[in-house]
């Protein structure tokens, strides 16, 4: 994992600063992903790895299931990931410059797990609190965990808070056992 993160680390620098210049930050973040997801797929990593097929014909292929969707700047990306056998790092690439474009952007997604639905109102809340104590814009996605009991539980980048009853019984069993 590490060292898909070195390998990836200049690659998704450079994505980054070619969509500043372009001034196509969400264009370049949509064609990563779809590029990533087309590389993820078991059968064009098959295809990918084998040694017998050229570079020429691995880039055709991610390129011709894109589509449409690579502008001329990204089509040369993947074909420069094929030549320097970087190819199968790019769904790290695509993740490193998502965090470089939201630290750009100066927004978050932070995930909301809560054991009972809350209302549209209270989110907003959340979210807001969360946005002025991160200094960013936060986008708070909920999810449903009947596990945690009660309250909440947020995580947001490397900061977790975590208000659920199960948090809250799981510290009160470790400060018992001490």
């Amino acid at each position: 994992m590490a060292q898909k993160t070195t390998v990836a680390r200049p690659y998704a620098d450079a994505a980054f600063q070619l969509a500043q210049a372009a001034g196509a930050l969400a264009g370049w973040a949509d064609g990563l992903a779809m590029a990533a997801a087309v590389v993820s797929d078991s059968r064009v990593a098959t295809v990918l790895g084998h040694p017998r097929v050229d570079d020429g014909r691995k880039a055709d292929l991610v390129l011709d299931v894109c589509g449409e969707a690579l502008d001329g700047q990204q089509r040369n990306f993947v074909r420069l990931l094929v030549q320097r056998d970087r190819i199968g790092v790019l769904p790290e690439i695509s993740h490193q410059y998502d965090r470089l474009r939201a630290e750009y952007e100066k927004t978050l997604n932070a995930e909301l797990t809560t054991a009972h639905p809350i209302d549209d109102a209270v989110r907003d809340r959340l979210a807001e609190a969360l946005s002025q104590r991160l200094a960013r814009t936060v986008s708070l996605d909920t999810q449903l965990d009947e596990s945690l009991i009660g309250g909440a539980v947020i995580r947001a980048g490397d900061l977790v808070i975590d208000g659920s009853v199960r948090g809250r019984l799981n510290r009160l069993t470790s400060a018992l056992s001490r």
